[in-house]
């Protein structure tokens, strides 16, 4: 059973890690609500001493690219900090390895960040009409709403979408690995995906 956590308390853990809103409430409530079991956990993960490295240039890097049968073409621009980073055979192999999934799960951003506020909004809007038939109180609707736009993410965010290789890890996660081998800041600038005969 898993404990409910309070959205202060992922408020005060996000203040003190400066790591996103999911990973402290997934910390939160992996650690059965402790603060300092929590933070453990981020650090574990490697999501903490990726945050710590978020203010960094990132200068250098690497565009994995990969076509499939010749119709579908992708390009995938993977950044760090060091020429060193950029030019290691593991750096260059998960460029590969996104743009291998990016071409078979077709995400439309990079990060749920990356998606408009009007988007989000009519998304929201949609759920809520087909949940408004069961006549729930609308504070719990939105509540709903909140928890079913994770999987709006999950669909087309590229950092949450689960690594088609292993479904059980997120792209985020496969990252954070490297970041955490590396030592330095590495993010997914952009990508683009193009499939043969249509337009943009």
């Amino acid at each position: 059973m898993s404990v409910k956590i309070a959205m202060e308390s992922i408020k005060d853990l996000r203040k003190k890690t400066g790591v996103g809103i999911q990973d402290c409430k997934e910390a939160l409530e992996k650690s059965g609500g402790d603060f300092e079991k929590a933070v453990e956990f981020l650090r574990k993960k490697g999501v903490l001493k990726a945050q710590k490295r978020a203010g960094r240039d990132t200068e250098n890097g690497f565009i994995g690219s990969y076509v499939h049968n010749g119709q579908i073409g992708v390009l995938v621009e993977l950044v760090c900090e060091t020429d060193f980073v950029s030019r290691n055979e593991k750096f260059q192999v998960l460029a590969r390895e996104l743009a291998i999934h990016v071409a078979a799960s077709a995400p439309s951003f990079v990060s749920r960040e990356d998606v408009p506020a009007q988007v989000l909004k009519k998304e929201k809007e949609i759920i809520i009409e087909k949940l408004g038939k069961e006549c729930k109180p609308k504070e719990i609707l939105d509540k709903i709403a909140e928890g079913q736009l994770e999987k709006y993410y999950e669909d087309f965010c590229l950092l949450d979408q689960p690594y088609v290789r292993d479904e059980k890890k997120k792209i985020k996660d496969l990252i954070n690995e490297v970041i955490a081998a590396y030592g330095e800041k590495i993010e997914i600038r952009r990508f683009t995906r193009m499939i043969l005969g249509e337009d943009d």
